[in-house]
């Protein structure tokens, strides 16, 4: 697929959109020629450090396929819902959203949780696109996830680090939730297959900000590498208190959902043999990358909230709907679903085609090296 004009339209319009707080107030009757996007966003808890740059990107990928034309000839236009607010209020939003027509499309950027909680009201009567990495294995009628998987994201990271780190001994641990638990079940198997042994694991409590007990256990498990699938906010806090206690320097960690916005929260003298896998990083070599981020610096300034994977994966997400809908001829639920294997569309890394309800894409393996993550593999 041709990515070559991805992001080169300059500055875009202004998108109209309403920042929603839990459940949403009574709104006035929409223009129907427009394509309204419920788009369900962190901008507060633990997931909220994205919310900014993922504003970004999904704005900027809105006005760019709206100086086009928009899609299938309709114009984007977004009410945004944060995703942290209670799951309750969601959930009646949700509701209030299908019962009223008040969306056509559902492009989500939140935990898995959130999703779990979502999905089935959603089912087959709004399409649901959900956007960053996640456990995988996601099947409800009209829900369409296009983030890394654990096959294709931990498994290679996995074994190049038993391979050239002689990595034996693993402690697991990851937010308490349905991403972290059903990840590091494959986890567990990709360790096994390479030869080592888990030595220990834990689940932490959203929003815990203490995590002695934590790194009391894992210095005494004494592990080659510590696999981190903690979200947002509590990655920062945990990552920098392991090296406050000493251990960058001892052992190695593999970030499961480590991009530069959190790079720059955990700061430059705590990343230590600090590892990532992802498909997508700041600074990978790609051309689509490249128009990407020039296009978001010539709309939000140098000093705009960088869009690492997770921000990124919004402005992917309305690609995607793009590419399916022309593909579909529809925006129907059912006809987008038929259309999504073997569909192939662009975003900020490149070609990425689905299959399987899953994406394919390279993956990157990177060290970081202060604020920067310099890129050691590609898989």
């Amino acid at each position: 697929m041709d990515c070559s004009t991805a992001g080169l339209l300059g500055m875009p319009r202004e998108i109209p959109y309403t920042i929603l707080h839990g459940r949403a107030p009574a709104r006035a009757r929409r223009d129907r020629s427009k394509l309204r996007i419920a788009h369900f966003v962190a901008l507060s808890g633990t997931a909220g450090i994205w919310g900014p740059s993922s504003l970004n990107s999904a704005v900027l990928a809105a006005t760019e396929i709206n100086a086009r034309g928009g899609i299938l000839g309709r114009e984007i236009e977004f009410s945004v819902h944060d995703s942290g607010a209670p799951l309750a209020d969601l959930r009646q939003d949700a509701r209030d959203l299908v019962e009223l027509g008040d969306a056509d499309v559902v492009i989500g950027a939140h935990t898995s949780a959130v999703r779990v909680g979502l999905r089935d009201t959603f089912a087959g009567r709004i399409p649901y696109i959900y956007t960053p990495i996640y456990e995988g294995g996601e099947r409800t009628p009209g829900v369409l996830a296009i983030g890394e998987t654990p096959p294709r994201q931990a498994r290679p990271a996995i074994a190049w680090l038993a391979e050239r780190k002689r990595a034996e001994r693993w402690y697991l641990i990851g937010s308490d939730y349905v991403w972290p638990w059903l990840s590091h079940r494959s986890v567990k198997k990709y360790i096994a297959e390479a030869g080592g042994r888990v030595v220990g694991e834990d689940f932490v409590a959203l929003g815990e900000d203490d995590h002695g007990r934590y790194l009391a256990r894992i210095e005494a498990a004494r592990p080659d590498v510590v696999f981190i699938s903690l979200i947002g906010l509590d990655g920062i806090v945990f990552n920098r208190s392991f090296a406050e206690h000493g251990l960058a320097g001892r052992m190695i960690r593999l970030g499961n959902c480590v991009d530069e916005t959190v790079l720059l929260g955990i700061g430059a003298d705590k990343t230590e043999n600090l590892f990532a896998s992802s498909g997508y990083f700041v600074d990978m070599p790609c051309a689509a990358g490249e128009a990407f981020r020039g296009a978001y610096r010539d709309v939000f300034g140098d000093y705009a909230p960088v869009p690492g994977a997770t921000a990124q994966s919004n402005y992917e997400g309305l690609y995607f709907l793009d590419a399916l809908a022309r593909r579909a001829g529809s925006l129907d639920v059912r006809a987008l679903a038929a259309a999504a294997d073997g569909a192939s569309y662009c975003g900020g890394r490149g070609s990425v085609g689905l299959r399987r309800r899953a994406a394919d894409m390279p993956i990157y393996l990177a060290e970081a090296e202060g604020f920067d993550f310099q890129l050691v593999e590609r898989f």
